[in-house]
């Protein structure tokens, strides 16, 4: 039976134990997410590749032509453009370096999860170029830009939240704020619904 028929068909009763349940197991999700960004070392890196030709980073790096260049940035995904955040832009990084940017608020009332799907493509689009190498970044490098790198990892390469969470803090320590962490929960289970 359907989880609609189930709804409709059942005592009150019943339907708040579903309700209880379906809500206990959503928070142990959420809570083994948290446990998980908890633990492991802290890394102070200022960028860290964290799969093959994708950084993250912090400002500074993305502020610094002459870094960029050093690491052989070829596409900057600047998760907090705006006036009040990073100040990116293509004029500043010029003919050599794509950008892209995404207005992010480090809030977790903030819905990133409508930049998930976006930035994933243009991340994927960038690496399935020849020699291509992605920088992406927000002011410190552990919530908006991770929470985007975890999206394209589920999105793309099939990860569960957690198992994208792990391969990431394998090279760098990362901390997606509350809301973030709830809207990556929410696309993790989406995608396990589709696939």
């Amino acid at each position: 039976t359907s989880i609609l028929s189930y709804i409709t068909t059942t005592q009150p009763s019943r339907l708040i134990q579903f309700q209880l349940t379906l809500a206990s197991m959503l928070f142990a999700t959420l809570a083994l997410s948290l446990r998980v960004l908890y633990g492991g070392k802290r890394f102070g890196n200022h960028v860290d590749e964290v799969w093959p030709n994708l950084f993250i980073g912090d400002m500074s790096v993305a502020n610094d032509r002459y870094s960029l260049w050093k690491l052989g940035i070829t596409h900057v995904l600047n998760a907090a453009h705006g006036r009040m955040h990073c100040q990116g832009s293509h004029d500043f990084y010029g003919s050599t370096v794509e950008y892209y940017g995404v207005p992010a608020d480090d809030s977790p009332s903030f819905d990133l999860s409508r930049y998930f799907f976006p930035s994933a493509e243009y991340i994927r689009n960038a690496l399935d170029m020849t020699g291509a190498r992605v920088f992406v970044h927000c002011a410190v490098g552990v919530s908006r830009s991770a929470s985007l790198v975890l999206a394209y990892l589920m999105i793309h390469h099939h990860y569960t939240l957690l198992e994208a969470i792990n391969k990431v803090k394998e090279h760098r320590w990362i901390f997606p704020n509350t809301g973030f962490l709830k809207q990556l929960r929410a696309l993790d289970v989406k995608l396990r619904k589709t696939s």
